[in-house]
């Protein structure tokens, strides 16, 4: 929601952009300076919205608005809300107390001095963190990335992202945008630099202001390795089901207790995850194996048996459930194919019913023969016993 505040006699900032085979070569900007006539009230305004909010960006483009902003800065602090700083000037003492600030290299210089290497680099914003009382600095730095500070750890540094750069226009404003997101949203603030680092890469390869999704963030996490797989919560899985299905993918579900993982598994699910693009592996937890299967088992703790799901190539997402049946899951996630293992009939699969009627398809695989967890712990027993 836009709270806009005119200011009569004042022109809105023009900026004209000279851009030549989709390169930007100059902004030309066209205004006044604002001073602070009319925007007295800012406080009070913020303080009626304040307490609705879970992060504060206070972007400073000197044109006066701001003068103040440390009024502002301890409004947000009386409430407990992150304050993120986007500076300009050679005065940072005015950011004093902000939770985090985001100047460039070009910027941070200007107040600290050249930085001739790595070295000083760190100790300048180890020395800024202190002096102004800050959390955290982020130095954004153009092709060289951008670099984390913190008083009581080691700086953290983030390589840029992107190899073609058509337009850095608003690319300061995107990282402390979903910094601020993030940070809002529960994460870390290592986690929170490394999506808005990922975040400015997506949007300098853009022409003119431009934005950028989560699916976009999304996508270029797969793109780089870092794609989320391996053990998740059922709203972790909601949520990586919906981007893959967002890019077209086809998502195959099964489930299974996987006790001792054997060759009889690993061949089912490398079948499995031929049928599509992703592979979700449910598995009960102890107790329901407990049900299934009576005393003594599981052999392994859930932990352990996803554990070792997570390690095979063929699967993608490995989740736990606690009742009988996966039926709540599977209705939650509607997987484009459900594959269940063994003699079953579609009518006695968990979710079938529901998966079919939503345009799915249900497959039946046989095992191996003469493979089974429970043959693997009846021959233990033997030998045991000999």
């Amino acid at each position: 929601n836009c709270h806009f505040k005119r200011v009569d006699g004042i022109k809105t900032t023009t900026k004209l952009r000279v851009l030549s085979q989709k390169q930007q070569l100059m902004r030309l900007d066209f205004e006044e300076h604002l001073h602070r006539r009319g925007i007295d009230d800012l406080p009070q305004r913020l303080k009626e919205r304040i307490s609705r909010s879970n992060a504060v960006i206070f972007s400073d483009y000197a044109k006066g608005l701001l003068e103040d902003v440390q009024t502002l800065i301890q409004v947000a602090k009386e409430y407990k809300i992150p304050v993120l700083v986007d500076p300009k000037g050679s005065d940072f003492s005015r950011y004093r107390g902000a939770t985090l600030v985001t100047p460039n290299l070009k910027e941070f210089e200007d107040v600290v001095g050249p930085c001739i290497d790595e070295h000083q680099l760190v100790e300048k914003g180890k020395k800024a963190i202190r002096e102004y009382c800050w959390e955290a600095l982020l130095v954004t730095r153009g092709e060289q990335g951008m670099t984390l500070f913190r008083a009581d750890k080691p700086e953290l540094h983030l390589p840029a992202i992107s190899r073609e750069v058509f337009d850095v226009t608003g690319a300061g404003d995107t990282v402390i945008g979903v910094l601020a997101s993030a940070l809002a949203s529960g994460s870390s603030i290592e986690d929170a630099v490394a999506i808005s680092n990922i975040a400015a890469g997506i949007v300098v390869t853009k022409l003119g202001t431009a934005t950028v999704s989560a699916h976009e963030i999304r996508r270029k996490l797969h793109s780089l390795g870092g794609a989320i797989k391996g053990v998740m919560t059922a709203q972790q899985l909601k949520i990586a089901v919906e981007e893959a299905k967002a890019h077209g993918e086809r998502i195959i579900m099964t489930n299974g207790c996987f006790d001792i993982l054997h060759v009889g598994h690993a061949t089912y699910l490398q079948q499995a995850r031929q049928l599509g693009d992703r592979l979700i592996v449910a598995v009960n937890d102890d107790e329901s194996v407990r049900y299934l299967k009576g005393e003594g088992r599981p052999v392994n703790s859930v932990e352990r048996r996803m554990s070792v799901l997570t390690a095979l190539n063929c699967v993608d997402w490995v989740v736990s459930f606690s009742e009988e049946t996966p039926l709540n899951l599977i209705k939650d996630i509607m997987p484009d194919v459900l594959v269940k293992g063994g003699d079953y009939t579609i009518e006695q699969i968990a979710g079938a019913k529901e998966i079919m009627d939503n345009g799915g398809k249900v497959k039946i695989l046989p095992y191996t023969e003469g493979v089974s967890t429970s043959k693997i712990i009846s021959i233990i027993n033997q030998k045991k016993q000999a």
